[in-house]
């Protein structure tokens, strides 16, 4: 999947010369966290996030703070050096890029306009559609061989029973690199018969794996 499939195109921009107090209001206004802030052109040339503002704005516990401090441009607490996505980027380099960098929204530029963002909320609700756990179905976890044909077996064996299968994930196993972990789900709420036949055809079900749910 891609990011302009999921990114949001509806958003709200302003200048480096509207103050802090415009800010916070656009924030109130639009349930935002997240403002680019862009020349008359168009172009990106920053970032306030809702975290900027908040270290920005006279805590109401001060005394003989006016409006100065709102009044003052947003160019002076701006991130100038926004990282940022294009909208032809895969979501998950988009997740890496979050992950590595913790920050919690990527503005998405093409031709040097913003045309999109994205934000952390955007990428966790994309990964769950992606495994369809806010589907009915199980979980099921297969150890096996890190060789080629795993997956393949696998499958053979789930198209006998004619399983329709939601998403499948495969990660390394974490105690030994000579495996690999294959996660999938199935549509269906009673995979006992999943997991007999997988057992049957020699594959190591981890899960499920409990007393009186599986054989």
């Amino acid at each position: 999947m891609i990011v302009e499939e999921v990114m949001q195109m509806d958003i709200h921009t302003l200048s480096p010369e509207d103050t802090i107090a415009t800010a916070l209001q656009l924030c109130r206004d639009h349930k935002v966290r997240h403002i680019p802030i862009t020349d008359g052109g168009g172009v990106l040339v920053g970032l306030v996030t809702d975290r900027d503002i908040k270290d920005a704005t006279p805590s109401i516990l001060q005394k003989d703070v006016g409006e100065e401090e709102l009044n003052k441009p947003l160019s002076l607490i701006m991130e100038e050096n926004v990282i940022t996505g294009h909208p032809l980027d895969f979501v998950e380099d988009i997740a890496a890029t979050l992950y590595e960098h913790n920050i919690s929204c990527m503005p998405i530029v093409q031709n040097g306009d913003i045309v999109g963002m994205i934000t952390e909320t955007d990428v966790l609700h994309t990964f769950v559609e992606l495994t369809g756990v806010n589907q009915p179905g199980s979980r099921v976890e297969v150890k096996v061989p890190n060789k080629a044909g795993m997956l393949f077996e696998i499958l053979q064996v789930l198209n006998k029973r004619r399983a329709n299968i939601h998403s499948v994930l495969i990660y390394p196993d974490r105690i030994d690199e000579d495996y690999k972990v294959i996660v999938f789900r199935v549509r269906t709420m009673n995979p006992v018969g999943v997991i007999d036949d997988l057992k049957k055809a020699g594959h190591h079900v981890l899960w499920p794996n409990m007393p009186g749910v599986c054989p």
